[in-house]
């Protein structure tokens, strides 16, 4: 779940200000978290409190989402969602948008099969995203980290998107020159994921997708997700990235992490 936030507070500063290449400062201090990082802690704390059989996670996702979420008014809200996190009846809007799969690293660590990888995603993103492209966003986000930690191969968790999900039929190079922003779950889950297909460590994976532009920190928190639970995340970036988050944000990865330990990495570049 770190491997997320640090792709969402390293994109932060180029979500409206796209760099189109590898090469750039990884965090400097006009770097933020930003709403990407917010609801997934939100969703990781509802995972947490919901009960071992999840019945109870589709309700629970959305008091945590509310109660987190409200405190971070000014992080980066789509304005569909802030309504939806201000109300007091809240009704899912059959939105597409990529705010399903950005914040549901979660379910990919804690589930015990791609079925209930995919389970766990549906029931934190129907509460909002209940378009079918939105659940399918959240999903092959969710089975991707779940095959990665699972020691899946790179390739054949390449082979499983393309099969079920995305056709993984392009290359970064191909798409850069063109790639624009999009805030919809199919015009940026695949390009994520391809940012973590063609990396070769969690670094390379971020660099990668802060690299083709568009909607940056949603890109890179996609991204980050499915490359920490292959790679692990330096020991060093980790520390750097989590002086950006506030206390209570940092108690609830502490309590998640706790109870479903990250892989780490001693080193950059391993």
């Amino acid at each position: 779940m770190i491997g997320a936030i640090i792709g969402d507070i390293v994109g932060s500063r180029f979500e409206w200000n796209n760099h189109k290449s590898k090469e750039f400062e990884f965090l400097t201090d006009e770097c933020c978290p930003t709403d990407d990082s917010i609801m997934t802690l939100a969703l990781a704390k509802a995972i947490l409190l919901s009960k071992p059989d999840y019945s109870d996670l589709p309700k629970k996702a959305i008091e945590c989402m509310q109660e987190v979420g409200r405190k971070y008014p000014n992080c980066g809200y789509g304005w569909r969602f802030r309504e939806w996190m201000f109300s007091d009846t809240p009704k899912p809007y059959n939105s597409y948008g990529n705010g399903s799969a950005m914040r549901v690293s979660a379910a990919g660590i804690v589930a015990n099969s791609i079925e209930e990888a995919k389970d766990i995603a549906k029931k934190v993103t129907e509460v909002t995203h209940n378009h079918p492209e939105g659940i399918k966003g959240a999903e092959a986000t969710a089975v991707a980290i779940y095959m990665a930690k699972s020691g899946s191969r790179l390739l054949e968790i390449r082979e499983y998107i393309n099969e079920n999900y995305y056709p993984m039929n392009f290359t970064l190079d191909e798409i850069r020159p063109t790639y624009k922003f999009d805030v919809s779950c199919q015009g940026t889950v695949p390009q994520a994921l391809m940012a973590f297909f063609e990396s070769i460590n969690f670094e390379d994976a971020i660099r990668n997708a802060i690299s083709i532009g568009g909607d940056s920190d949603t890109l890179a928190a996609i991204c980050g997700g499915v490359a920490e639970a292959y790679y692990g995340v330096p020991v060093e970036i980790r520390k750097h990235a989590l002086t950006f988050l506030d206390q209570p944000l940092i108690k609830i990865l502490n309590t998640f992490e706790d109870r479903f330990p990250p892989k780490i990495r001693l080193k950059i570049g391993q």
